[in-house]
């Protein structure tokens, strides 16, 4: 049966589990629903069955439009995050909404999705929630210190990389932050340039970060572990989004130039002898191969067991190159983004946020990233 997401439980995934025990906590969860593991497959766009009964259930959550996730049995657990491994969907109307449910229902069989879990056997319910129009959104990894990562617009740009965020950490000592490029920002359906103005400040301000602080030591205190946190302000109010264990911790950044990602020395076209390019540490270790610029999917088949992939960012659709690779240099994306997070749970090292990486990194060049330092020679 269809039923409030204050009502989820292990019929309904761990993520949708966990957002209704925030929810019936009192935390800023946005109101919604969810679709549990027995109704996978249901004809949800007639009129009758389990048709009638979401436009019911959806009276709860009002008009629209609204934010599909995913809530797989395996997702969001201690083991796996399943980060951006199965669909979601934002600003979907009331009329497509049956459709959208469909294909969060499909992805728990794509390609991406059966590679991440290594074949195993899932399962796949669906929440529905209002959908958040965010003015600033992004990650936050709890902690000593907590650290943030936040962009301009919707939290996509974060989590899957298509921005280097603005980064911020709070310890007891204070707080400390990094500039991000943030060139882009993607509200509902339209991606726009952000301003000069607003790429050159930062999007959360100290007391939203104060805010954000509290919202995860409640957090933390209820659920009682460590927690990867996705949140959004709307006109200056904090909405909850989603909470999972952490998977891998972070490391600390090495002391460097963490205040920007750059070329430090090399030409465009290929590395000099020596060169070295710093950018965000995304995962530890350290690995040596050629280096494989890839600019998308047509270029997947040239990748080769150990080499370095160089790219713009990865989407989900990228998630069997990490079974390969020997490690990741990004030009945009943060430390909380689907790349680093699941590049860490390969445990192969990542460096993030590299400006022109594609054009400095050429095709074969033996190349050696550290990733806990951030740099590539």
């Amino acid at each position: 049966m269809i039923r409030p997401l204050v009502a989820a439980g292990p019929d309904t995934g761990p993520k949708a589990e966990t957002l209704g025990r925030l929810l019936n906590a009192g935390l800023p969860v946005p109101p919604g629903i969810v679709i549990p593991f027995g109704l996978y497959g249901e004809d949800l766009g007639t009129a009758g069955g389990a048709g009638a009964a979401l436009a019911a259930a959806l009276v709860e959550v009002g008009d629209g439009p609204y934010a599909v996730r995913s809530s797989a049995s395996g997702e969001d657990t201690a083991g796996a995050s399943g980060a951006g491994q199965y669909a979601s969907y934002l600003a979907v109307p009331q009329w497509e909404l049956a459709r959208r449910i469909v294909d969060c229902w499909a992805s728990l069989s794509s390609p991406r999705a059966v590679a991440y879990r290594r074949g195993a056997d899932a399962q796949m319910a669906v929440i529905v929630q209002q959908h958040v129009d965010a003015d600033v959104a992004g990650v936050l990894f709890t902690g000593d210190p907590t650290v943030v990562e936040a962009s301009w617009g919707l939290g996509e740009s974060v989590v899957s990389g298509l921005v280097t965020p603005d980064a911020f950490t709070i310890a007891r000592s204070g707080i400390t932050r990094r500039l991000g490029t943030k060139q882009t920002r993607r509200d509902r359906t339209r991606t726009t340039q952000v301003p000069p103005e607003s790429r050159d400040r930062f999007c959360l301000t100290d007391t939203q970060l104060r805010t954000l602080h509290d919202l995860a030591r409640a957090v933390v205190g209820l659920l009682g572990t460590p927690q990867d946190i996705e949140f959004a302000f709307a006109n200056n109010h904090l909405w909850l989004l989603q909470s999972r264990p952490i998977t891998t911790p972070l490391n600390a950044e090495r002391p460097g130039r963490p205040e920007a990602a750059a070329i430090l020395r090399g030409t465009p076209g290929g590395p000099e002898a020596g060169a070295i390019l710093r950018g965000t540490p995304g995962s530890p270790g350290v690995a040596t191969g050629p280096a494989r610029c890839v600019r998308g999917p047509d270029d997947f088949s040239r990748v080769r067991a150990g080499d370095i992939l160089v790219c713009r960012f990865t989407d989900p659709a990228w998630t069997p190159l990490f079974g390969v690779i020997g490690g990741i240099v990004t030009e945009t994306g943060g430390r909380l983004s689907h790349a680093a997070i699941v590049a860490r749970e390969h445990r192969i090292p990542a460096v993030l946020g590299v400006p022109d990486a594609l054009a400095v990194l050429a095709d074969d060049t033996i190349t050696t990233i550290d990733g806990s330092a951030g740099t590539i020679s």
